[in-house]
């Protein structure tokens, strides 16, 4: 397996969610959980796992009744994030690499 291949990150459901995070600085929650379709309770489970890593921040902001929670890579979680998409291009570029031929006699 390639070196840069993060297990952690592969699980499809952070795999979605730091993809859908690369290209975005502060990304509020309520977008990220439509954009990868999932529940709340799901997400908040990821994204702590994410945390955790030190891949994500997440930053909940309160005003005016309302609450909100606000979330984006950090520099590791970008760097790790571009490095297992190297990986992943590195294993497809591999798969279609044509198959070797046979020795001729």
């Amino acid at each position: 397996m390639d070196n840069d291949f993060d297990e952690f990150l592969h699980v499809p459901a952070r795999l979605a969610i730091v993809a859908l995070l690369a290209p975005a600085s502060w990304t509020d929650f309520g977008f990220v959980r439509e954009a990868v379709d999932t529940s709340d309770s799901a997400l908040s489970k990821q994204l702590s796992a994410l945390a955790a890593q030190g891949y994500v921040d997440i930053q909940k902001q309160k005003g005016l009744g309302a609450r909100r929670t606000l979330v984006r890579l950090t520099p590791q979680g970008r760097e790790a994030f571009r490095r297992h998409a190297a990986a992943l291009e590195r294993i497809a570029a591999a798969a279609r690499a044509p198959e070797p031929s046979e020795p001729t006699s």
